[in-house]
């Protein structure tokens, strides 16, 4: 495990969406773009580009940023930022599944051949008290993919959803607010330790935030335990107003091992939705999501000196 994980800070813009961002933004449910609205889609990923790059000449620390984009809808992008220097990481899985799989099936290392990211990044709901078929079938999978992604010396990104089951929902009084303080963090070091024991080893975790410090480091702990000594772990954003952000990247900041964020919608929804409604100029856009990622960088690096 000596070159297993990744220690230095790390502020991701992630816009890897595919199915949601068709869904709610332009409205295509149930069936593929076309290919005018692809280059659409596409445009509007250019819009989110052009802000990271502009937070990147307002003063964020290019050896600290990267992105998240993807194949679909952001090849130019993604070859773009290589030639950059860019630190680049790209999704393997199919979007909007329940159950992980590879996006372009048993091809999957040709398409990560072509781009050669920084990081191979995998989306995977688990829940260890979750469907055990389900979550196994996930597990063979991704292990598939961790021990080529070793071998080809390309870092393994995981991020865990851990959804609340209808049970553990109605244990949690019906509130997700509710599970997410009292039962996910546990759940979450479960799954990490139910992941790990199978022999899938990510290099870096991308986590749901956490708002305690003590549960935090938990999750930290965990993800370093067995040797893993340098194995790095990353807040993500989930969509969630920017001051629930602002809560979990202070308290992340401060833990141990804990060495940045992944935050996306909080950063260039409503950017983007103001700019397809006309509200918002191009120009403006950009600005608007370039001052969020930053105003994000800033609130990292002022949490970790205090």
């Amino acid at each position: 495990m000596r070159d297993l994980g990744y220690t230095k800070d790390l502020f991701i813009l992630p816009f890897d969406h595919r199915g949601s961002f068709q869904a709610k933004l332009f409205g295509i449910k149930d069936r593929e773009p076309t290919a005018e609205e692809t280059k659409t889609i596409a445009s509007y990923k250019k819009i989110i580009y052009d802000g990271f790059k502009k937070a990147l000449a307002d003063g964020v620390p290019a050896d600290k940023a990267g992105i998240l984009v993807d194949e679909q809808f952001g090849t130019e992008i993604a070859r773009e930022a290589t030639k950059s220097g860019i630190s680049l990481s790209m999704p393997a899985e199919k979007s909007g599944q329940d159950e992980f799989d590879f996006e372009y099936g048993h091809q999957f290392e040709e398409h990560i051949k072509t781009f050669d990211p920084t990081f191979v990044k995998v989306l995977v709901r688990y829940n260890p008290e979750g469907d055990e078929g389900m979550n196994h079938r996930s597990l063979q999978r991704l292990k598939r993919l961790s021990e080529y992604c070793h071998r080809t010396h390309h870092k393994f990104m995981f991020e865990l959803l851990v959804p609340a089951t209808d049970d553990q929902l109605k244990r949690a009084g019906g509130s997700v607010a509710s599970y997410d303080a009292t039962m996910r963090p546990k759940l979450m070091c479960q799954a990490m330790e139910q992941i790990q024991a199978f022999g899938v080893e990510p290099d870096l975790w991308k986590l749901e935030g956490i708002e305690s410090a003590e549960d935090s480091r938990a999750v930290a702990v965990q993800a370093r335990k067995g040797g893993r000594d340098y194995v790095g772990v990353i807040v993500l954003g989930r969509g969630e107003n920017a001051e629930k952000v602002r809560t979990w990247l202070t308290v992340a900041a401060k833990t141990p091992g804990v060495v940045g964020f992944a935050v996306g919608r909080t950063v260039f929804w409503d950017a983007l939705k103001g700019h397809k409604e006309g509200k918002l100029s191009r120009e403006k856009a950009v600005a608007q999501i370039a001052e969020i990622y930053r105003g994000f960088c800033e609130l990292w690096l002022q949490a970790k000196k205090r």
